[in-house]
């Protein structure tokens, strides 16, 4: 079996899936239409929780149409409200933080994650995440928000403090200018120091 370069999406999943264990606790920051959060509740399994957050009912609706239909909505909060607020319905300690920004597929273009949501959510994101512990964050340029979504990423994410944290850009040399991007944040484990 061969490797392949996958997009960003698939890269943030196959780094999840190298970190969430049965039992885990985690988060899906944009609902969309419940890909990723159907993913993640195959991941933690029957013991384990995920929060997912989206501010579009329609998303919220689908999101728990799908789970229900799988069988996994047990394991799951569904919240309809900004991902922003994650720090009030989640507690410390998730091993998985999942982005991807941008709109609901299917849904109004206009409806996007804005930058200063962006930004206060990937805040609350890094305050939770458990030593070992991963946040994503699929980024869409090639719109005027997604544009302003990465600048801004770009920006905090490099200052983050690499005793604390460790920080990973996925970029496409060789592709369109608006091509999804990834970034890969995780907390360091004092733990795993000198093993």
């Amino acid at each position: 079996m061969g490797f392949t370069l996958r997009n960003a999406r698939c890269l943030a999943a196959d780094y999840v899936r190298q970190t969430v264990c049965p039992g885990d606790r985690v988060v899906d920051a944009t609902m969309g239409n419940g890909k990723d959060t159907a993913f993640l509740a195959e991941l933690v399994g029957e013991g384990g929780h995920v929060t997912a957050f989206d501010v579009q009912a329609e998303a919220v609706t689908r999101t728990r149409e799908s789970l229900r239909g799988r069988g996994l909505l047990e394991r799951c909060t569904l919240v309809h409200g900004g991902h922003e607020t994650m720090a009030e319905h989640v507690a410390p300690g998730v091993r998985a933080v999942m982005f991807n920004l941008g709109w609901l597929p299917g849904g109004d273009k206009r409806m996007t994650t804005r930058v200063h949501t962006t930004l206060a959510a990937l805040e609350e994101a890094l305050s939770l995440i458990a030593p070992g512990g991963i946040v994503t964050v699929c980024i869409y340029p090639g719109h005027e928000e997604g544009n302003r979504e990465r600048d801004a990423l770009a920006q905090r994410i490099a200052a983050l403090d690499v005793r604390v944290f460790n920080a990973l850009h996925h970029r496409f040399v060789n592709a369109r200018q608006d091509t999804p991007e990834l970034y890969l944040i995780q907390r360091n484990d004092p733990d795993q120091d000198g093993k």
